[in-house]
């Protein structure tokens, strides 16, 4: 929502907001000269103002209650109608890859906008109102997908994630097919051959990513030599697999991951990092719905660690569902991996110092979910002196 709000207000827009707590989202989006006021009420929104809502945001909010409301996708698909523009969509690496596009871009001069799901610290932030390209990120967990047509579609893989909205893969791959149908040109990078050279970001899913970028600047007239040539100067997104610090050897890192096969893929990538050391993972399940559907498999990815606390579920837009709670991870976990060090920690600080205590030089520790978890990161370095 700030990226949309950031770029709406430099296209032109007169721009307002709300959110329950201060962040750096609203420190930034004050900067840029948009009052953001802390909590919700219905005095907030003035007379004849456009309310536009992210998906977290229940229908008895007073802001929006008793009002026509516009999602979140509506507006981008507004935004992606006003410029010529590459949409990311897919089950995972939407960031990274739309995070790739628009470094190459403006490393090449060509002055890209862009509306990304993850900070992009080497652009300064998750969004820019620049005059070429637009690179946006799809969504299909609310199907807001399909109102976006943009003239260059990149679908990076396809797989079941939103068990609130899809009830199999194959309605998830029809959406995508639909949309890919739509669009004057498309990449699928789930077709396409890693990249095999260096890249700063690590990961066999990088490569994947990268490649996938590639198809899409070449279709936007980038010549892949000249992208290929800047692309390994790209040193990711935040939250994805992110380094946030090292204690008495000890390194700490957060990821962003919460589905199974984006679980898998990053501890992959941190077992590589540790080189022989331990790796000691707590994780945040997401969403009721994908708990409840894919406890199992969040264990057999998890598997791979050498000791892990798992915190309650992160709800985000979801009511608690009875019985479903993150014991139900590490019930399977303890069943997949018997002997293995698991541990049921429904607070954040539980499984710092489950994970703390056990830790030692020349451990990787990585904090992993799409909520609140990196919350965890700093006070593992401070349990950790």
């Amino acid at each position: 929502m700030s990226a949309l709000a950031l770029v709406a207000r430099a296209w032109g827009a007169e721009v307002g907001g709300s959110d329950r707590a201060r962040s750096s989202y609203v420190d930034r989006l004050e900067e840029a000269g948009i009052p953001v006021t802390i909590g919700h009420d219905a005095a907030n929104v003035p007379g004849g103002a456009e309310v536009v809502v992210s998906s977290a945001i229940a229908p008895d909010n007073p802001e929006v209650a008793g009002r026509d409301v516009k999602r979140r996708g509506e507006l981008l698909a507004e935004l992606v109608e006003l410029r010529p523009s590459i949409v990311v969509a897919g089950a995972h690496g939407k960031t990274t890859t739309a995070g790739m596009i628009a470094f190459c871009l403006d490393r090449l001069g060509e002055d890209p906008a862009f509306l990304i799901g993850g900070e992009i610290a080497q652009l300064g932030g998750n969004a820019r109102a620049g005059e070429g390209w637009l690179v946006a990120e799809g969504d299909e967990s609310d199907r807001s997908l399909e109102l976006l047509r943009p003239q260059i579609a990149v679908l990076t893989n396809v797989e079941l994630d939103h068990h609130a909205t899809f009830a199999s893969e194959e309605e998830v791959r029809e959406l995508f097919e639909c949309w890919l149908a739509e669009a004057p040109g498309h990449v699928r990078g789930d077709e396409l051959e890693p990249v095999s050279f260096e890249l700063a970001v690590p990961g066999e899913h990088n490569r994947r990513n990268a490649a996938t970028a590639l198809a899409a600047l070449e279709l936007a007239g980038i010549s892949r030599e000249e992208a290929q040539r800047v692309l390994p100067e790209f040193r990711g997104a935040g939250r994805r697999f992110e380094p946030r610090g090292e204690a008495h050897g000890i390194r700490v890192f957060d990821d962003y991951g919460h589905h199974p096969s984006e679980i898998a893929a990053t501890l992959a990538t941190a077992r590589a990092e540790a080189n022989g050391g331990r790796l000691l993972v707590l994780f945040q399940p997401h969403l009721y719905s994908r708990t409840r559907h894919l406890a199992s498999a969040l264990a057999r990815a998890l598997s791979a660690a050498d000791a892990v606390a798992v915190t309650q579920v992160y709800a985000a837009r979801e009511e608690p569902v009875e019985g479903v709670e993150g014991k139900l991870v590490v019930d399977a976990l303890a069943a997949e991996r018997p002997g293995m060090p698991v541990a049921w920690t429904p607070g954040l600080e539980d499984g710092v110092r489950f994970l703390s205590r056990r830790a030692r030089p020349g451990d990787v520790v990585l904090t992993i979910g799409a909520g609140d978890v990196e919350r965890a990161a700093p006070l593992i370095l401070e349990e950790l002196e």
